[in-house]
């Protein structure tokens, strides 16, 4: 017990994990995807941002270097350089510097650069009097993330020097860093609000399922009819009611079935009881014996071997059914004269009972019909014996043939007490017998309605107007 509840629990968590593997990955990574993306987004932006506004200053700077100081002399030009670092307004946040055409700092916001050589990229192409791109690195000297942008300054078309703005980027950077951490902690926020839907979500599944599969076990065990409580609404509700509609109905084709081996054994017994008493009785009995009750014991003989090889019958067309086996053999067929015969038959024994078979033709020649003559015979044979178990009280059947529309139609009908109403939905099922105490196997019928309906017609049985029960047989004129 407690092994087989272990194996429950590593197979429900194995459901659990295929489920959180199956619907959880696939949302952390379009999460991962979202915040990847959007923090590229505001990296860009904020770093964008200040690279356009610090190009933008640069360049007004050295367009008003060059046009108004650079053509009046290097004096000129070294003063207003320290004028403008002096004045700079935002020396705070912006380091403004002034580099000689040897890439050396000349004049600077910050003194402490003054001198050195930063030996950037950005500097060497504004030398070059190249298109300079702004630069975004470590600082050589202070080892600082910074962003500088450099312009050349010009003097009779020769660089000069260059002006160049740098920031530093700690600020920039820890505001990135908050908005992305915004960004994380609201996606990991989601995620634990998916994680957590997502585990209520297979627990409410999960449980129903080991309750379920409980069930199933205990009935694959034998414990037909067991019932599981339905507390759901929703699919598994209805999953649960087809289960126990599933139980309920192994429970009752087992029940059937039990009825119906012993049904079948105490059919068995009863002619094989009768045989072998009426062979005992007359092997005993001298040659000068009584010719009546010869007579008697052969005939009683001849019937019960008449009704164990009809039993047979039953049951070997029974097995084919099952499996699938049973088939007809398709020819055209006169229905009438093989209703006939079975009438021709039973005629002689239903008139020994005490019963009497009436018989209504068509007045039109009947066409010829697709079918199989002897299944269909069969099917005669035992509606007509059917009629004389559980309607021969009435001492009267009545059976008829008749054209209607594109159908032949052919009705047997008994004047006995007829079929409960509650029985008729079941009337067909095999080993059903009802609360009738005749004698049968419980599959003729059975048979009947599955060798009508391979002939594409209907096999239908309900109660007569006036009392008993009449079959009625439809079959199609053309196949």
């Amino acid at each position: 017990m407690e092994k087989q509840q272990r194996w429950n629990a590593l197979r429900l968590r194995g459901l659990r994990q295929r489920w959180i593997f199956n619907s959880i990955v696939p949302i952390v990574l379009l999460l991962v995807l979202i915040v990847t993306l959007f923090s590229a987004g505001v990296s860009s932006y904020y770093y964008g941002t200040m690279e356009k506004g610090l190009e933008t200053r640069a360049q007004a700077l050295a367009n008003s270097f060059n046009e108004y100081f650079m053509d009046n002399g290097f004096g000129s030009y070294y003063q207003k350089a320290v004028q403008s670092a002096e004045f700079f307004e935002d020396k705070n946040c912006i380091e403004l510097q002034f580099i000689g055409s040897s890439g050396r700092i000349q004049v600077s916001t910050s003194g402490l650069t003054a001198g050195t050589s930063p030996r950037t990229e950005d500097i060497s192409q504004a030398l070059q009097n190249q298109p300079s791109r702004p630069y975004r690195g470590r600082d050589l000297e202070t080892g600082e993330e910074i962003m500088a942008v450099s312009y050349p300054l010009t003097a009779n078309g020769r660089v000069v020097g260059v002006i160049r703005l740098v920031t530093s980027l700690r600020a920039v950077d820890r505001q990135v860093m908050l908005v992305v951490l915004a960004i994380f902690l609201v996606a990991l926020l989601c995620m634990l609000l998916v994680v957590f839907s997502n585990l209520l979500f297979i627990n409410d599944v999960v449980e129903p399922v080991a309750v379920v599969t409980e069930a199933a076990k205990r009935i694959s065990a034998g414990s037909y009819g067991a019932r599981i409580e339905n507390k759901y609404s929703d699919e598994l509700g209805e999953l649960v009611d087809n289960i126990n509609d599933m139980s309920l109905k192994i429970s009752q084709n087992e029940k059937m079935k039990s009825e119906f081996i012993s049904s079948v054994s105490h059919e068995l017994r009863t002619p094989l009881t009768a045989i072998n008493g009426w062979g005992e009785t007359i092997l005993e009995d001298d040659l000068e014996g009584d010719p009546v009750q010869l007579r008697r014991g052969i005939r009683i003989i001849v019937n019960e071997s008449r009704r164990l090889s009809n039993m047979v019958e039953e049951l070997l067309d029974f097995s084919k059914m099952e499996d699938g086996r049973f088939t007809l053999q398709i020819e055209n067929v006169d229905l009438q004269a093989e209703l006939e015969d079975a009438i021709f038959t039973y005629q002689e024994l239903f008139r020994q009972d005490g019963i009497l078979l009436e018989y209504s033709p068509d007045d039109m020649l009947l066409p010829m019909i697709p079918g199989d003559p002897e299944r269909l015979k069969q099917v005669f044979c035992n509606v007509l014996d059917n009629a004389s178990k559980h309607g021969g009280a009435g001492k009267r059947i009545a059976a008829s043939i008749v054209q209607e529309g594109s159908e032949q139609v052919v009705r047997v009908r008994d004047y006995g007490p007829g079929i409960p109403e509650e029985e008729l939905p079941f009337i067909k099922q095999k080993f059903y017998k009802g609360t009738s105490k005749a004698r049968g196997s419980g599959i003729g019928l059975a048979v009947c309605d599955e060798i009508i309906n391979l002939h594409g017609g209907t096999f239908t049985i309900g109660n007569a107007e006036g009392g008993g029960a009449v079959v009625t047989i439809r079959l199609p004129v053309q196949a």
